[in-house]
This record gives C-alpha cells, structure tokens and sequence, in this order.
C-alpha cells in the first residue's frame, strides 16, 4: 500500500492523468492514445472501461433524441454507495468521516466525471497529476485523528490564471507563457492546500481574464478552448472565469475558484445556476494572480450552495504581505461560517431595489420570476423597499448594459473604468512578467508581438484574419499599450471619478432616510449591476434564481453590499438560499443543467444576455 492507496490503482490513476493531458483532454484521443501504446498489469484495461463510462455515456448522448441529453449525462455513484451528484461539502465530511467515501475516491469519481462531461463543456484546463498524492495524504491524516476543517479532502480547481508552484502551468489561457514557471503558490491556492483541500486541476478561462480582446467569444482561450455552458451550449457561458463555474454546475468539482475585475465571477455564476460570491477588493490576496487592475481584481469563490461557497472563502481570506490592498481589511474573529443561517433571518430584515438604475433594464420574463421570488421574501417578513436609487445613476449606469469605457463613450475619458484598467493593465503585467523564470516573454510589448507571430491561434489581428473567437484581435491589448502604463491627469481624475461617485452611489442608496438597509437586491443579469460594484471595490453575491424559457439560460438574485459586509451578504444570502429551497413547490432556485445543443460547437458563441433589455 502506498499512503493508503494500492499501488496498482494509484499507478493506474497516475497514468489516467498522464494520459489525460497527453492526449489533450479528449475521449477520443485518449482511445486513440491507449491504441499506440502497450501497458502492463491490466492498465490498458482498466483506463479503457474508466474511459469508456465517460465515452459511453456522451456516445449515447450524442445519439439520443432531442430534450434526451440529460438523461445520458447522470452521475454514477462514487464509490458503492455515495451519491455525488449535488453533494454538499457536509455531505463529503460526513461520507469520509464515516468511511463510505474516501478524498482518494473523491478525486478519482471527479476525474471521472472530467471525462464524461469534458468533451462537451471543456471545463477543465489541465489536470493535477499531484492530486492522488495529495487526497492520499489528507486520507491518512483522518485516519490518525486529524481533520483540518471543512475543507479536508474536498477537491476543488482554481481558474488557470491563478499561479501554482506545482507540475501544473499558469497562462492565464495563452501560450505565450506556456513553459514559464512562477516563483510561488498564489496565496489563495497556500491557504486553499493548508486548509485540506485537494486540488484537481486548472479550470478553463477567457484568455487573459477578457483583457486581450473588446469582441470576443466569452470563455475561449487558445490554450484552453471553448468552454460551454451545460444549459445551452451555443451561447455565451458568462466569463472570464467559465471553466470555474461550469464545473461546478456540472458536478464536475466540488468548489471552485475564480477572479473578478468587473463581472468575471458574478457573470459566470449568474449564467451557470451557481453561487459566486465575489468580496471587497483586499479581503482576499491577489499575490499569485495574473493581473488587470490593483484597484478592482479580486479572488472570488463558485459553489453549488452558500454554505459550500462560504467554506472556501474562509479558506482563502487573510493578510498577505505580498498585497498591501490586504494589510487593511476588516474581517471577522472566526470567519464568515458564523454568519449562516436560515429564513428565519429575513424577519424584520429590510433590503432595497433599486428600479431605475437596474431593474427597468430586465426583461419581462426576468422580471416576472424575480418578482415572484421577492414576493416569496417579504412573506417570509422582509421588507423590500423599492425605489432606492444609486447616487447619480443617470451619469454612472450606463443605459445600454454592461460598458467599462461607458465614460469615454459620452465624452469623459476623465470619467471612465476602462481608462483606469488600460494603464493599470500595462504596469501590472510587466510587473507580473518580471517574476516568471523559463520565458522570453517580459512586457505586454511581447506579448502584442507573439500574438501576431501566432496569429492563426493566438488572433494579434481582427478576423477573418486570426482566430475567428478573437473578432476584434487584440484590441485590449493595444488600447493598453497605447498609454505605455503612464499615470496622468486622465488616469488620475478617472480613478477618482469611477470610486467615489460609485461608493458614494451605493453607500447612500444602503442607508434609505436614515435606515440602514440589508442589501441591495439587483438582477446580475443586468450587467450594469455588478459593474458600479466592481467600480467601488464592494462586494456582491448571486444566487441561483430562475431559468429563460428562450435559451434555458439560467440567471439570478443578488445582493449588493459596502466595503467589508460580507457578512451581511453571508447571512441574507443564505437566508434567501433557505428560502429557496425549503418553500414547497418554488421553482425559483438552482436547477440542474439541461445539455441544451450538445451536439453543436460553434465559435463564436453567440453574444446573448437573456435578462437584459
């Protein structure tokens, strides 16, 4: 035995990750793979039948009839008897603490599911190879007596432009730093490792977390490929961090985690039926991170609950000696687990709407489900306020939905996200760059000039030359070279501009006539939403809440919050979450992914953002 594994099915599992990345990530190749070559021990066997659960299954779906699909993407048991489809964190304590399941098994069953699922909504990037090691090694701790937390043992991926010092690569989608090497773990991924989990592997991204292009197909990396949603596979699965949530709306990991500029993890929560849970800029480090903008990335967290999605925010939260943006925050003795709870709490709790700003934007069918779900809310003994405008949204919310050079376009670049983040792009990455050891690529300059030289993959130009995902080349790129990262007068009235009036904008409509309010209720299929939160640096959950008939798109409910309240967000996200799911006969909740267009695979996808006008 080896850490409490055999050493055959260690050796056999090893090689299936082996094979895995090999092979590109496909079942097909992988067959084709084994076919060239020869393996002892029953090996081939037993990679053949692991591999042919997975080929099996998307063979039939692939021949099913129409609105069939669902049934042919079911979850075996894990183990004999585990169930691990929907599974909550608790539920795989409790399977380990009582022997039915191990973190070993929990990995291989994941990995199994990579491969049922994965030819169809690619959202894995790569594959941990270290993963058996380190579930082996977490299974003996608990058999000696030692469990670290809620996190031991629980596989979870990170979006691949987190940094990890491990067999895996950071490229943020790109293959102009494939081979480059970080110089550490990013800071999130130590405190993830410490606290038990195991790391699966690499989710898959928009290439360089949206930065590189203005017109693009949303979840597509050259590196990495298209990643689809499971409830429509031709439309845009909401990004950048796609990968992180399909994977968990599929089942296909346990949690994950993401990053956020402006919308990058709210968007794909929103899009895949999922909690995404994205805090105050500082609360979590972004040392580690392929950077946009100091003034508003983030590191955010996907689960299928908020309890789940809780867990590893506790996990991952701290003071980092490496973002001084952390050395300020304000966090709780404990953590944010303390602040769950049940519908109870939305007695006597009092959250406002703000119409004018987001709500008016929805669509009617939106607006019909959303409703129905605030009524379910103020009969729970809420009260819901609407009317509670951000200060000054005429000027700040953008009347044409989701726009970071919103300013420019009404003629104040002086007052505009995107001037901010072009300059802030161009210092960040070179920055970023100097560290990495193995490559020759060290400023954004390089990058431009690799994308050119790589054009059929890479798209440097527009289509129809280069790569028809990347429309508009690498405009992003080229409106940050243009400022060559130069701090000016623009530069410095934009960032004021864009944090005060949207601080200021939020924190009035959160104190109503002199009553403090819970939360901001706002629809995040309305991009607007998150944008002015991503501009103040606040935080924000969504909530799984509703499906649009037109594409079987999923959208949500959620709750905006000022500097620092994530515990509110905790506590009233969780409760509405309660709500959901104890009120007989609600619809109004997560649902399970359909495979809607499972056998096409367009690209681009199409540009649909269902619930908004």
């Amino acid at each position: 035995m080896m850490d409490g594994v055999a050493a055959s099915d260690k050796m056999r599992v090893l090689l299936f990750f082996f094979f895995f990345s090999l092979c590109s990530g496909s079942i097909t190749a992988i067959f084709g793979c084994f076919d060239s070559v020869e393996m002892g021990g029953g090996s081939l066997t037993y990679f053949k039948s692991l591999a042919g659960l997975a080929a099996a299954a998307t063979t039939t779906a692939a021949m099913a009839p129409a609105g069939a699909a669902a049934d042919f993407f079911k979850m075996p048991l894990c183990g004999r008897s585990f169930r691990l489809e929907e599974a909550s964190i608790d539920d795989m304590q409790k399977a380990m603490g009582n022997g039915t399941v191990t973190a070993v098994q929990l990995v291989e069953c994941y990995a199994q599911r990579v491969l049922q699922t994965d030819d169809y909504i690619n959202s894995l990037l790569e594959f941990n190879p270290d993963a058996l090691d380190i579930a082996a090694n977490l299974d003996r701790e608990r058999r000696a007596g030692k469990v670290r937390g809620p996190m031991h043992g629980i596989p979870f991926t990170v979006k691949e432009n987190i940094g990890t010092k491990d067999k895996m690569e950071t490229t943020a989608g790109s293959w102009a730093l494939l081979g480059s090497r970080v110089p550490r773990d990013a800071f999130v991924v130590k405190k993830l490792r410490e606290a038990g989990g195991v790391l699966l592997g690499k989710a898959t991204l928009s290439e360089w977390a949206d930065m590189r292009s203005n017109n693009y197909s949303e979840g597509y990396s050259a590196r990495g490929g298209q990643a689809r949603s499971p409830y429509n596979f031709t439309v845009n699965p909401g990004g950048s961090s796609s990968g992180s949530a399909i994977g968990v709306a599929a089942n296909a990991v346990a949690v994950s985690l993401g990053t956020e500029t402006d919308g990058s993890v709210i968007n794909p929560a929103m899009r895949n039926s999922v909690v995404g849970f994205k805090p105050t800029v500082g609360l979590t480090s972004r040392a580690g991170v392929v950077p946009e903008t100091e003034h508003q990335d983030t590191v955010g967290t996907f689960g299928r609950s908020v309890r789940d999605a809780v867990y590893t925010l506790d996990a991952i939260y701290g003071k980092d000696q490496r973002d001084n943006y952390t050395l300020a925050q304000q966090s709780p003795r404990g953590g944010y687990t303390q602040f769950l709870t049940n519908k109870r709490a939305l007695r006597g709790a009092a959250f406002g709407l703000p119409w004018q700003c987001f709500w008016r934007h929805a669509d009617p069918e939106q607006l019909r489900q959303l409703t129905a779900l605030l009524d379910l809310i103020k009969e729970a003994g809420a009260t819901i306020i609407n009317g509670t405008e951000i200060t000054d949204y005429e000027t700040i919310v953008s009347p044409d939905w989701w726009d970071w050079d919103w300013g420019t376009r009404r003629g104040y670049p002086n007052e505009s996200e995107y001037t901010v983040v072009a300059v802030d792009f161009y210092n960040n990455i070179n920055t970023y760059l100097s560290e990495l050891d193995n490559t020759d690529i060290r400023s954004l300059e390089d990058i431009v000039q690799y994308n050119y030289d790589n054009d059929g993959t890479e798209g440097g130009n527009p289509w129809p030359l280069g790569n028809p995902a990347f429309y508009s080349g690498q405009d992003g790129f080229l409106a940050s070279l243009a400022t060559k990262g130069i701090q000016d007068e623009t530069y410095w009235q934009a960032l004021e501009f864009t944090q005060t009036k949207t601080r200021k904008g939020i924190d009035n409509a959160l104190n109503y006539k002199g009553k403090k309010l819970n939360g901001l209720l706002v629809p995040p299929a309305v991009g607007q939403s998150y944008q002015i939160s991503a501009q103040a640096g606040y935080p924000i959950i969504t909530l799984p809440a509703g499906i649009h008939s037109a594409t079987g798109m999923p959208f949500g409910l959620a709750i905006l919050q000022t500097a620092w309240a994530e515990s509110e967000l905790v506590k009233f996200g969780s409760a509405i979450e309660d709500l959901q799911k104890t009120t007989a006969g609600n619809q109004y909740k997560r649902s399970l992914p359909t495979w809607e267009g499972y056998k096409k695979k367009p690209i681009p996808l199409l540009n649909i953002y269902e619930g908004s006008d």
